[in-house]
């Protein structure tokens, strides 16, 4: 069953529009998409992020939570790795192909790195392993919605990394005469160390920067979005190029 919720604690089942189920406020507040089986997961989720000032909508199937995202075209979801009816790689492509832009933090139960690389090549943006911090979940959404709210540019922003040509304004990738999308944050990473090029960034403050949150040593977050952009911009991406590892600190961009 698929459930609109909202302050007020009435449910409305499959509002038209999103501007629908907050009628009548001067000021629409960004809506998060949780799409999550277990229930309390659910209410802690949405308490935190309506209290936070957020509007939440929520499904527990893969299935329901697409037919939500294409109704209601939530600002960012929130999508379990483990569903009833399918996995979460299968919903984040078909979410993928409905809107490249959204941004999708996948809730994960799995540690391993391989499950985490996996969901990002599937089209999410970042990851969360349950058990995770509610505040730090909440502080990666506000990061996202801070740097997503610079201003349009007029011209496109783009650079070359070697034979690769990066277009922050499109989210796209030109390498070989082929055409790909970039996630949230992988624009966002490939702004900041071009921003700084041919200077280490440290790990930590790309996190600070980019996911808004501390850095800590066990945090792979950085290097698997390292892995990612390395395999869509270098010849040999175990014998990177461009995108250089400072050992001990974080990354620097070669052009």
């Amino acid at each position: 069953m698929v459930h609109c919720h909202k302050t007020e604690t009435r449910v409305c089942l499959f509002a038209p529009r999103r501007d629908a189920c907050n009628e009548g406020r001067v000021t629409a507040k960004k809506q998060i998409l949780i799409i999550e089986d277990e229930p309390h997961i659910v209410l802690g989720l949405t308490d935190a992020l309506e209290f936070e000032g957020f509007s939440v909508v929520s499904a527990n199937k893969g299935k329901d939570g697409v037919v939500l995202a294409k109704l209601h075209k939530p600002d960012a979801i929130l999508l379990d790795l483990m569903l009833p009816d399918t996995n979460g790689f299968k919903v984040c492509e078909e979410l993928r192909r409905w809107d490249a832009f959204v941004p999708i933090l996948m809730l994960t139960a799995r540690s391993q790195e391989v499950d985490k690389i996996r969901g990002l090549d599937a089209g999410a943006d970042d990851y969360v392993t349950k058990p995770f911090s509610v505040g730090e979940l909440i502080a990666r959404i506000r990061a996202i919605f801070r740097r997503a709210a610079r201003p349009n540019e007029t011209t496109p922003e783009t650079f070359s990394i070697g034979q690769t040509t990066v277009n922050l304004t499109t989210h796209t990738l030109t390498r070989g005469g082929k055409t790909s999308q970039l996630s949230f944050y992988e624009v966002e990473l490939f702004r900041l160390l071009n921003e700084r090029i041919g200077q280490p960034v440290s790990r930590e403050e790309i996190l600070q920067k980019i996911w808004g949150i501390d850095g800590n040593p066990s945090n792979r977050t950085v290097d698997n979005f390292i892995v990612k952009l390395r395999k869509k911009v270098e010849k040999s991406p175990d014998k990177p190029e461009h995108i250089l590892t400072v050992y001990g600190y974080g990354y620097k961009l070669a052009p």
